[in-house]
């Protein structure tokens, strides 16, 4: 079994999102991301836009599913590498690469006020939005979960425009108003797009929801041709007939 999948797997919990993923693209929405590790007390949670793929093998799919939703659709990795996504660095506790992102931060705030000060901390906090710890706290329906991140294998789409929001204090990120416009930014500015030929799965929960996931796809993405219909079409699976073999 092969420990990485060459394929880039995006999950969510409802047959109308995986719907949108396909008509639009990938919407990058804000997510609150646990940076206590980092070692100021003052920082626990701050959110950047994103959108997160794993490369784990299909073998382990069905334990991602249960936390993350039983609709999915899978991208060639070539598309993901072409796109700017990358996999996320994991920091496992107080040690050398925790330090040297403070000591980068402080190296930064040592630059006189101006354009070179806040450039050194964009590209710090570009570089912190792609990391992450191996183990810590997640919230999820506004509770913060314990998980172990590492095992996730996590790739991640930050985007970089200069109409959104870099990032968001969770205060803000708090703020139902000030989140939902930040979001209408990502929306109108930074959609992840892919073609029929990127994709390699499209996932849904049961067989069931098949013949739905079909329709739509004869439907509503009638703008490509009728060859790439049938492409896509041939790529729909279910959960329910794939957890048999695996």
């Amino acid at each position: 079994m092969k420990p990485k999948s060459n394929t880039l797997f995006h999950f969510t919990k409802s047959l109308e999102t995986l719907r949108l993923i396909l008509l639009n693209g990938f919407w990058p929405r804000y997510c609150l991301e646990d940076v206590s590790w980092i070692g100021y007390d003052k920082y626990d949670y701050i959110a950047y836009p994103m959108v997160c793929f794993c490369d784990i093998p299909l073998s382990r799919i069905s334990e991602h599913v249960d936390f993350y939703g039983n609709f999915g659709i899978g991208l060639t990795r070539q598309w993901g590498e072409a796109n700017g996504l990358n996999p996320i660095l994991y920091v496992s506790g107080e040690n050398n690469v925790t330090a040297t992102f403070r000591s980068l931060n402080d190296h930064s705030n040592k630059l006189p006020k101006g354009e070179h000060r806040e450039a050194a901390k964009v590209s710090m906090r570009y570089l912190l939005a792609h990391s992450k710890p191996t183990e810590g706290k997640m919230v999820i329906d506004a509770k913060p979960v314990e998980k172990t991140f590492y095992q996730e294998s996590e790739w991640r789409y930050v985007p970089v425009h200069p109409e959104i929001d870099e990032y968001l204090f969770s205060k803000n990120f708090s703020d139902s108003a000030n989140l939902d416009n930040s979001n209408s930014k990502t929306k109108d500015h930074c959609l992840l797009k892919f073609g029929p030929k990127d994709i390699k799965y499209i996932f849904v929960k049961s067989d069931s929801d098949i013949p739905e996931i079909i329709n739509f796809i004869q439907t509503n993405l009638d703008q490509y041709p009728g060859a790439d219909q049938k492409v896509l079409m041939s790529r729909v699976v279910s959960l329910e007939s794939l957890s048999a073999d695996l």
